[in-house]
């Protein structure tokens, strides 16, 4: 089983820390589901831009979401060995490293995969960070900042050294973004090469790729990220069919209808109405997507339409109604390997 310092996690199936999509009421669907470690959202070193409405969400914990795991970005040694500190005196157990966002405004100012292209900052903020907190350091990357700069084995070894607890590596460089085949071969020397658990991470959508890419990296782990939106399931379903589960694991209507009221009722309750209508519209727009080809009996058309309807009412009442509405009456949700 995989283990991160002194946490033994309960499923080798992690989920990824999604900036605006994994807060805590994401995190604790998919931790319900069987995700064995689910981090928050990336918060930026500079802790003096921590009490604005967006960071104290991003910094929202429940105990029972053990081992708690924050992720923090930037350039600074110094300043994320403080961002580092101040996790975990708000709970985390568990600090992340960001070095693998592709994103323009991350890597715009010198964070996230545009550290990639400075191996020796990159050592910098490993020592500062480690030597900071007594709690597990992890490290998520990409495989370099372009496909004629990979070093992720660099990095890799780097890490090692320095003490980092578990490496996630994204099998895409930064300028491929999300775009193109992943590297599994590029993760797959990275395991290969150190003893630390190495996670794989890229377009990994259903139980079947699940299993290839940990038999073909050689990897501790896999961690889920787009894939999980819309879907907290895809947990379930990918463990099961790792242990060898026979069978379809068919998920009825009446739990998915409980599973998105939930999720509805939590992203209220932790951004407030006004702001809770808002975000909730993202996320059913992605049920209605990951669900539609799972088993949900409406035409491309059809999810237009329930989107349009979503997005247009106001209130939380109003939203309710209409998931009861379109997935009460959505057929069985069944386990699809391939």
């Amino acid at each position: 089983m995989l283990s991160i310092g002194p946490y033994s996690l309960t499923s080798q199936v992690l989920l990824a820390p999604m900036a605006g999509v994994s807060d805590l009421p994401m995190r604790k669907l998919c931790l319900a589901e069987g995700a064995g470690l689910a981090c928050g959202e990336m918060l930026i070193s500079d802790t003096r831009h921590w009490g604005s409405r967006k960071s104290a969400a991003r910094l929202s914990i429940e105990a029972s979401s053990a081992p708690i795991a924050m992720q923090i970005a930037g350039s600074d040694p110094q300043q994320m060995a403080e961002a580092a500190k101040a996790c975990v005196g708000a709970g985390a157990q568990i600090i992340d490293i960001n070095m693998g966002c592709p994103a323009k405004k991350v890597c715009n100012r010198a964070a996230g995969s545009a550290l990639l292209r400075d191996e020796q900052l990159v050592a910098h903020i490993l020592d500062a960070v480690v030597a900071a907190v007594a709690t597990p350091v992890t490290l998520k990357i990409r495989t370099g900042w372009c496909l004629n700069s990979r070093n992720a084995l660099s990095i890799a070894k780097m890490a090692e050294q320095a003490g980092i607890a578990a490496l996630t590596v994204h099998g895409r460089s930064r300028a491929c973004r999300f775009n193109g085949p992943v590297e599994y071969t590029t993760i797959a020397e990275v395991a290969a090469a150190v003893a630390i658990p190495v996670i794989a991470n890229g377009d990994i959508s259903t139980p079947d790729q699940a299993k290839a890419v940990l038999e073909q990296t050689g990897a501790a782990g896999i961690m889920i990220g787009r894939a999980a939106q819309g879907d907290p399931w895809i947990f379930r379903r990918i463990n099961r069919f790792l242990q060898g589960a026979q069978g379809a694991d068919t998920i009825s209507p009446q739990v998915i209808l409980e599973t998105v009221l939930h999720h509805l009722e939590g992203i209220y309750a932790l951004y407030g109405q006004e702001a809770g209508v808002r975000i909730a519209r993202k996320h059913f727009a992605w049920y209605l997507a990951a669900l539609s080809p799972l088993g949900a009996a409406l035409s491309p058309e059809g999810m237009a339409e329930a989107r349009r309807q979503f997005n247009q009412v106001d209130s939380t009442q109003e939203q309710q109604q209409l998931a009861r509405t379109l997935f009460g009456r959505i057929k069985p949700l069944e386990d699809q390997a391939a």
